[in-house]
């Protein structure tokens, strides 16, 4: 969605860029994780997932689910952090790097992918017949959603509104899955936000109306 030279009448600005990341595998990870296991973590979260999961098949004793409920706000922080930053091209080119050893390579990879669930939860985690389940459904859903032109998509819908706050730093946007409205300004450069947030447009547009600026900078209006 770029074009090399301005175009009369086209209310995108033709040097305008942004990646809008609807299906964060990590951060669906560990929203799958919080509500398949029935932890609570004490943090701002968000809210449940629209597609609420069955229960884990493969259940945890109390003293795993209450250190796992601990845990889960630093990864989830960390993982949203990663989530706010595209991926380094240079880090791209070093993996494929033939003077790498196995354990360089793997460190490599490491950084691009960014912290995971398996860190914290261990690698069997998602090894399991109820995330299975919910993992095809979203993968459904989600692509019965891309059935449409560029041209119905929401920043399309609300360009003007993103323009401006593309202008502000705004080059990312990454999505949720989750019930009702959930915004926040995830580092300097990107937006979090549901699929009800973006979906709606009056909704939307005061999401990217609060990107970039400060409390009393932030736009009255709902």
């Amino acid at each position: 969605m770029r074009s090399t030279r301005p175009m009369p009448g086209n209310p995108w600005p033709h040097d305008m860029t942004l990646t809008v990341e609807d299906r964060p595998h990590t951060l669906l990870e560990l929203l799958w994780i919080r509500e398949a296991h029935g932890l609570d973590p004490a943090d701002d979260a968000p809210p449940p997932l629209v597609d609420r999961p069955a229960a884990a098949a493969r259940r945890v004793d109390e003293e795993t689910r209450a250190r796992w409920t601990e845990v889960w706000p630093r990864i989830w922080g960390d993982a949203v952090a990663h989530a706010a930053t595209d991926p380094d091209p240079a880090l791209l080119d070093r993996a494929f790097a033939t003077t790498l050893s196995p354990d360089e390579r793997e460190a490599v990879l490491a950084r691009i992918v960014g912290p995971t669930a398996r860190d914290a939860f261990g690698v069997e985690v998602s090894d399991d017949p109820a995330y299975r389940a919910w993992e095809r459904r979203g993968s459904e859903a989600h692509l019965a959603t891309h059935l449409t032109t560029l041209a119905d998509s929401p920043e399309r819908r609300d360009v003007a509104t993103l323009a401006d706050a593309w202008r502000r730093g705004l080059a990312r946007v990454v999505t949720l899955p989750c019930r009702g409205t959930y915004v926040r300004q995830i580092g300097p450069h990107a937006l979090l936000v549901t699929d009800e947030v973006r979906s709606d447009a009056a909704a939307y547009r005061a999401a990217l109306d609060s990107f970039g600026r400060g409390p009393s900078e932030r736009p009255s209006r709902a």
